[in-house]
């Protein structure tokens, strides 16, 4: 049984995927209600024996799993290797046949195996090893960021029927409408639903985690997920396929938009088929595009010096770094990625590609100071009682180098 196999999830830092792996390993991405890491954990019935990351985040990955990183504490036997940009393992990776290596068929990299020990470290270095090598069918590693979107409703189904076999859901409380089956709605016991909420799972099921609330006149068609200790405002309309990270606070019209967490979109405004990272403040008013006036593939820029790609996405907002801000009213056109710490207070609408640590305003565009910015982040932080962590600022600190020409 793959269970009982050590099992080694790694990064293996190819593709453009940022911002989404600005400040985390790949595997660490939410991509449905889950992270791709917690995902693999559940639907394998196997925790990390250790975990093998670019050295540019191994701190982080240190600071926020208490496994062995970039080093396998086993001296012999077979080993499970999986990438950690297969956001849902396929059914080979599940039912491995052993010395075999499976490779992504648009890449052709490794997606993994279930290998003995010099042969799973020979792919955790970054090689193929000479086995036999079975391709998969269709796009299997996330390689751009807008791929959250290929994935995002095959996660989001796969994750609800992973939770939903995993614990056993409270009554919801008197006063809440169901459209549905109730046995769809996936109760947490200690999160909080006001009466005059509405839940509507005719379309799939719709997870509310622990400590979340849901205020009074919300709205929440499945399927969705609501994580642990985020608070989903009144009158808020939250669409199929969102999927909502811990603590966050989302109000407004929200629709196919996955939060990794720690964010906020808590006033008016439409945000759809987006993704948005950690620390993000999204000021009253801000609207996106998520549909061309066309109709036509949303056509994107990974990075701003980076070529226009098609997406293959026709639905497909914005991709929304760590530590964003926008102003009240701003407007976010289709397809826009607006990487890591940049901040938008100006009239214009953000379109293509928002560099790291963009300060942009009506006078013009220049880099977010380095010592201003990790102050507000400081206070950002503070107020859900997180401290940044030495290797997180130095993260931070070195994306800044690497983006900006300050001294």
């Amino acid at each position: 049984m793959v269970g009982m196999v050590p099992t080694v999830v790694f990064d293996d830092g190819r593709g453009q995927l940022a911002p989404l792996t600005d400040l985390r390993p790949v595997f660490d991405v939410r991509t449905g209600a889950m992270t791709t890491l917690e995902r693999h954990r559940l639907s394998l019935g196997s925790r990390a024996a250790a975990l093998y990351v670019p050295e540019a985040v191994a701190g982080l990955a240190a600071e926020n799993h208490d496994v062995p990183i970039n080093r396998i504490p086993i001296q012999s036997g077979e080993v499970l290797v999986i990438n950690g940009r297969c956001p849902i393992p396929p059914e080979q990776i599940r039912k491995p046949r052993p010395g075999v290596v499976y490779l992504d068929p648009v890449e052709g990299a490794v997606v993994g195996g279930l290998l003995n020990l010099v042969d799973a470290i020979r792919v955790l270095v970054g090689e193929t090893p000479a086995r036999p090598t079975e391709t998969l069918e269709g796009p299997v590693l996330m390689s751009r960021p807008w791929h959250f979107r290929s994935v995002r409703d095959q996660a989001l189904r796969f994750d609800l029927e992973l939770i939903r076999n995993s614990r056993e859901p409270a009554p919801t409380p008197a006063g809440v409408l169901i459209i549905g089956n109730p046995a769809d709605v996936l109760l947490d016991p200690d999160a909080t639903v006001y009466p005059g909420v509405t839940i509507d799972v005719e379309s799939g099921p719709v997870w509310i985690g622990g400590e979340a609330v849901i205020r009074p006149g919300a709205v929440i068609v499945g399927p969705a997920a609501i994580g642990p200790r985020s608070t989903v405002l009144e009158h808020a309309a939250i669409r199929s396929g969102t999927a909502v990270g811990p603590q966050c606070k989302v109000g407004g019209e929200v629709a196919g938009v996955v939060f990794q967490g720690y964010a906020n979109k808590a006033h008016e405004g439409f945000l759809g088929d987006s993704w948005v990272g950690e620390w993000s403040n999204l000021g009253a008013g801000t609207t996106n595009s998520n549909l061309l006036n066309t109709y036509s593939e949303v056509v994107a820029k990974a990075t701003c010096d980076g070529p226009r790609e098609r997406t293959g996405e026709t639905f497909l907002g914005a991709m929304i770094g760590d530590h964003v801000r926008t102003a009240i009213g701003t407007r976010i056109m289709t397809g826009a990625v607006v990487h890591t710490g940049a901040m938008w207070a100006a009239s214009a609408a953000i379109h293509g590609c928002v560099g790291r640590f963009a300060w942009v305003t009506d006078e013009g565009s220049r880099s977010y100071r380095l010592g201003k910015f990790l102050d507000v982040a400081r206070t950002v932080m503070a107020r859900r009682d997180v401290e940044p962590s030495d290797a997180y600022l130095a993260r931070l600190t070195a994306l800044h180098k690497e983006s900006t020409t300050e001294s």
